[in-house]
């Protein structure tokens, strides 16, 4: 008697969330649709590879946690949308459009040493009040909700919540890199709680971290071209400034295949 044949596993369906820091604006090669400023070879693309996986990338430069369950531009679908009974695993890297911080990082930038120039730092916590982290807070209820929605609408998926890069070490490195030292040290402090806070929102559900920052130390927009995984605010290769590069990508994606295989959901 001839035993019948094993039947193949289906290939784990993976969908990738999020915004340019999971796109990858101008990593070689852009998605032909450019409304999204989407690599292939960012690290959903990456990991999927790795995983053997099928996967859905829905991340978008420029997406904020609403673009998650409403359409952005008025044409894209939610990127909640792809997900269903059958996704077996989700990346979601979101948040710091939701506060502005990239947008406020900009208005750090001082070509003078100090005193010549102004403080972004100084401006945004005026009066006693911290602009970006308020509006971080103010995310952190919205962030919950949208997770709560990830399990809702994909019940069977290991969900993998990741923070964001070390992008500059303490008191920063100008002239590398023109922002003062207060100012570098404020913008990592933001961007660390933006992580922090998509980790609680994680760990509360039973979700699984993937943290980043641990990841990117060293390889900041300090350390030397060949080292960094993070570009600075003039590109030593080629990516948006501000946002990982093809070497951060291939190791974001190797800290996202670890927790993938992780026996913990």
């Amino acid at each position: 008697m001839t035993a019948a044949p094993a039947q193949a596993r289906e290939p784990l369906n993976y969908v990738a969330l999020g915004d340019s820091a999971a796109a990858g604006p101008l990593i070689p090669n852009q998605d032909i649709n450019l409304l999204c400023l989407r690599s292939n070879n960012n690290y959903p693309a990456i990991a999927a590879k790795s995983l053997g996986a099928k996967l859905t990338d829905v991340s978008c430069s420029g997406a904020t946690t609403s673009d998650l369950t409403n359409r952005r531009f008025g044409v894209l679908a939610p990127q909640l949308d792809s997900l269903s009974t059958t996704t077996g695993l989700v990346t979601v890297t979101i948040g710091a459009n939701d506060s502005g911080l990239f947008t406020h990082a900009l208005s750090c930038i001082n070509l003078l040493p100090e005193p010549i120039g102004f403080s972004c730092a100084d401006r945004l916590t005026a009066g006693g009040r911290d602009t970006i982290g308020e509006a971080v807070d103010a995310w952190a209820p919205k962030f919950g909700a949208a997770l709560d929605e990830i399990r809702r609408r994909a019940p069977n998926a290991k969900v993998l919540v990741t923070g964001y890069g070390t992008y500059v070490r303490p008191n920063g490195c100008f002239p590398v890199q023109p922002v003062w030292a207060r100012d570098a040290n404020y913008l990592q402090r933001i961007m660390n709680k933006i992580s922090s806070t998509a980790r609680e929102n994680a760990l509360a559900r039973g979700m699984r971290f993937v943290d980043f920052a641990a990841v990117t130390v060293g390889h900041d927009i300090c350390a030397a071209p060949k080292d960094r995984y993070l570009e600075g605010l003039v590109p030593t290769h080629i990516a948006a400034p501000l946002h990982p590069n093809a070497q951060g990508m291939a190791a974001f994606a190797n800290a996202v295949v670890a927790a993938a295989a992780s026996k913990a959901r």
